[in-house]
């Protein structure tokens, strides 16, 4: 039977296209959920006039998805994992670690659906991942995997500490000693008090 559909359906067609499907499917399927409705003559003359509507929504979601693509393009994120020696990751690099990292570093939302890690991201180091945006609209971006507590290699980016400023430098005791030496020269005290108890 011939049907109308009201919203884009997976692997059928877009919202506006007229399409056959089995009665089952329709009956018990597109029709309940409000997907579709039937091709009757009525509706079809209602779709015509609606078309104009339909293809400025198209347009613009397909001007948001290009912005986004835009945006995420060329980007680099930094996730880190658990690893073992070697740079094996106790586990893998998931599509919604990878979702969560671009809300938290590029501050863009995708649905995880839609990353294509290109199979299981198990090591260390750089991987590259695709987006699909939408329909034909896609962005490719660098995932730099590091181990926990590791590193960022130089070329992904790195937080940058400056050196203290003169007011920052802790000041001296009355002994004329910075803390850090203090507590060395405490520490080889302890351990000559340790050396005379044992003898």
């Amino acid at each position: 039977m011939k049907v109308i559909l009201t919203t884009d359906v997976k692997g059928r067609g877009k919202e506006g296209d007229v399409i056959e499907v089995a009665r089952g499917f329709a009956a018990n399927y597109l029709l309940p959920r409000e997907m579709a409705i039937m091709a009757t003559p009525g509706n079809l003359k209602q779709l015509e006039a609606r078309m104009h509507n339909i293809h400025k929504r198209e347009a613009a979601k397909r001007g948001d998805a290009e912005g986004l693509a835009a945006q995420i393009a060329g980007k680099s994120l930094v996730i880190e994992a658990k690893a073992g020696d070697g740079g094996k990751l106790f586990g893998s690099v998931t599509s919604g670690m990878v979702a969560d990292a671009l809300g938290a570093q590029l501050g863009v939302d995708v649905d995880r659906r839609k990353l294509d890690l290109h199979g299981h991201i198990k090591t260390v180091g750089e991987h590259t991942i695709d987006v699909r945006i939408y329909e034909d609209v896609t962005a490719t971006l660098v995932l730099t995997v590091i181990p926990v507590g590791g590193e960022v290699p130089a070329a992904a980016p790195a937080v940058v500490e400056e050196a203290p400023a003169e007011a920052d430098v802790e000041p001296e005791a009355e002994d004329g000693l910075p803390a850090d030496e203090r507590d060395e020269d405490a520490e080889a005290a302890d351990e000559a008090a340790e050396v005379e108890d044992e003898a």
